[in-house]
């Protein structure tokens, strides 16, 4: 009589409820600061009280909280290996340290986060790997939220649009120098390629540029136009001149949009 080959039971691919639950609390976000205490508890409701009470944003989440739908990007900062330093580039830039034990190597990334209506964070991660870099980066980002200052200061155009600047203003980094000036509408983003990205995530659509000194380190030319954007909210504006120029702080309201 042929005997009987019991095969073994076939593991569940569903994870089991106890795993649901550890994989939800995992996930669940526990505020660590007053602040995201606050705006868990649903007393704060906006980026913009942050700002007028001149709080820290020192967790990520309270910006993923308070702005859903922010979009990522990563810049082009570094440079691959070629001839002639003509190598192509890339979102990593690599640096080494001679060390006793040999070279210690070390990457930089940078991202950008906004909601292409008036928020915009630029940051910095570095790392021995990519990964946790650009990981760095991205939440480091969504610390450094500014609000952007729009309008349309151009004197080419009627329109009171909040497509462009304002006004000019000039930033600057090292031997970087970056002159903003406002732009009609349909004019389109007249800078360096990184640079747009910045300006396109902050809902800036038209603008003139004007560059000077080493604008091939491409960080100083980041931060250049991070110093430019953070001026435009510290110059002073006269009430009547808000309307002449379409002043926006921050997001356009929806009825300004219809």
């Amino acid at each position: 009589m042929a005997e009987e080959t019991q095969l073994p039971a076939e593991k569940s691919e569903r994870p089991s409820s106890s795993e649901q639950e550890r994989q939800s609390n995992s996930t669940e976000w526990v505020p660590r600061t007053q602040l995201g205490r606050m705006v868990k508890e649903g007393k704060i409701t906006s980026v913009d009280q942050i700002f007028e009470l001149g709080l820290p944003i020192m967790e990520a989440e309270i910006v993923d909280t308070l702005l859903p739908g922010l979009e990522e990007d990563l810049l082009l900062i570094g440079q691959a290996k070629g001839k002639f330093g003509g190598g192509q580039r890339r979102i990593f830039r690599q640096t080494q340290k001679k060390m006793q034990e040999g070279n210690r190597i070390q990457f930089t990334t940078c991202a950008v986060v906004g909601n292409r209506n008036g928020y915009v964070g630029i940051g910095f991660g570095k790392s021995k790997e990519t990964v946790p870099s650009r990981d760095k980066a991205k939440r480091n980002a969504r610390l450094q939220i500014i609000r952007i200052r729009r309008g349309c200061g151009s004197w080419e155009t009627d329109s009171r649009e909040a497509n462009s600047i304002p006004f000019a203003i000039e930033g600057r980094c090292g031997s970087v120098r970056i002159k903003l000036m406002p732009a009609p509408p349909g004019k389109g983003l007249c800078v360096e390629r990184e640079c747009a990205k910045i300006l396109t995530l902050a809902g800036v659509k038209d603008v003139w540029s004007k560059t000077s000194g080493q604008t091939q380190t491409k960080v100083n030319l980041i931060m250049a136009l991070v110093d430019a954007l953070t001026k435009l909210s510290h110059v002073k504006i006269r009430p009547e001149d808000t309307g002449k120029l379409g002043i926006v702080d921050g997001r356009v309201p929806e009825e300004a949009v219809q």
